[in-house]
């Protein structure tokens, strides 16, 4: 838990130029990190093509970035307590930049995991402590408008690196894709650098021993309301990991026969997850937090649910519906997550971001097997059992609300 300063003088202000240069670094810093992790996603099709291997294998170049981004985002959190947020953040995004590069030019398959691997690994530092830093820095009454900067660079990040890289490889190739969003990320790091403000309300806890840590996460793991959060995110995130992930094999064959570009466009509905997102927030404040977070899944179940038709238009109206559903719950779990966690939030966060990554991990390889055996019918039938599990925890979450 990150200490609260004694002098409200300290924080930065909208007023000053330090609020739109932090304002403007932490953006770069949420583009930077979800264009680089998720560059690959549209590439799995050709993957399989190169390297002559199957959707779940092809799908572990990006499950294997996000397992290690899940582990590291606990080590990150630690770590940043004792050297600091802005050098944490600063050496993730150079280090995951250069790797997007080293893995472009990788000439086997399991060189190009290597280097995803440990891409997803460094990258871990940016998430795990960008919302600390806000939280430190700003002050309280206009931390909006900054936290909203960096959840934005994250959604225009996820959504250019898969957009961008379809288009990349259709005119160029996938490796100069892959290095040109390397470079893109490395150029981030460097404005990066030159625009975040030092930290002025950070002080370091060389004392915080491993078993601070571990007793904390148990703490929270014993709750009886956030473990049920932490199903969510990983089932959620895990629904949508999935669908994204085998859309493009089967919408690259006949009869669609898309390509790399027509593909990587679909990925521009994260403008739909943007609004939703906010929108949800609001709702959560009227309606309460439960029946909207109930409300995200079952549109998520209902956009599965579309994609099983044949005709494109709906399919595309269901992608859509699956990623408003999707932004709309996980706004709300992980926000709920904080109003739970009565003691070190910063714990209790990174174990939803932990699960949240597992999910994309985990789920996004297994539904390779239901894509192989099944076809398309398969990964909707896994995905729905996914939500079905998501459901029964927010009736739980519920539960203990009203209670």
């Amino acid at each position: 838990m990150p200490l609260a300063p004694t002098d409200a003088g300290t924080f930065i202000t909208r007023a000053s130029p330090a609020y739109r240069r932090a304002g403007l670094a932490l953006f770069l810093a949420g583009f930077a990190t979800f264009s680089l992790l998720y560059c690959v996603q549209p590439l799995l099709p050709a993957f399989s093509s190169q390297f002559a291997i199957g959707a779940a294998s092809s799908s572990l170049a990006l499950s294997l970035s996000t397992s290690a981004l899940a582990i590291a985002i606990l080590l990150a959190a630690a770590l940043s307590e004792r050297i600091g947020r802005r050098e944490i953040m600063t050496l993730s995004m150079i280090l995951s930049a250069l790797l997007n590069i080293v893995a472009a030019c990788a000439p086997v398959w399991p060189a190009l995991l290597a280097a995803r691997m440990a891409e997803g690994f460094v990258l871990g530092g940016v998430p795990a402590v960008a919302m600390t830093y806000l939280a430190e820095e700003i002050h309280p009454g206009e931390l909006g408008l900054a936290m909203g900067l960096y959840v934005a660079g994250t959604a225009f990040g996820g959504m250019i690196g898969r957009v961008g890289t379809g288009i990349l490889t259709d005119a160029l190739s996938w490796r100069a894709a892959m290095a040109i969003i390397g470079v893109a990320g490395l150029l981030a790091a460097l404005g990066f650098l030159a625009l975040l403000p030092p930290s002025r309300n950070f002080a370091p806890r060389p004392g915080l021993s491993a078993r601070h840590h571990a007793e904390a996460w148990t703490r929270h793991l014993r709750d009886p309301a956030l473990p049920a959060l932490y199903a969510i995110g990983f089932t959620v995130m895990g629904t949508f990991v999935t669908i994204f992930n085998y859309a493009g094999y089967r919408l690259m064959a006949p009869p669609y026969n898309l390509d790399q570009t027509r593909l990587g466009l679909i990925f521009s509905v994260y403008v739909f997850g943007i609004a939703s997102s906010s929108v949800a927030g609001a709702l959560s404040d009227r309606m309460g937090r439960g029946r909207v977070l109930t409300a995200g899944i079952l549109i998520m179940a209902a956009g599965i649910v579309l994609t099983l038709a044949h005709a494109l238009p709906v399919i595309f109206l269901g992608i859509v519906c699956l990623t408003i559903g999707f932004f709309t719950a996980h706004a709300i779990a992980s926000g709920w997550v904080g109003r739970l966690a009565r003691t070190d939030r910063g714990h209790a966060t990174s174990l939803y971001l932990l699960a949240y990554y597992l999910g994309s991990s985990i789920a996004g390889s297994v539904g390779g097997w239901w894509w192989s055996g099944l076809g398309w019918n398969g990964v909707a039938s896994f995905t729905l059992l996914l939500l079905g599990a998501a459901l029964a925890a927010a009736a739980w979450l519920r539960r203990i609300a009203r209670s």
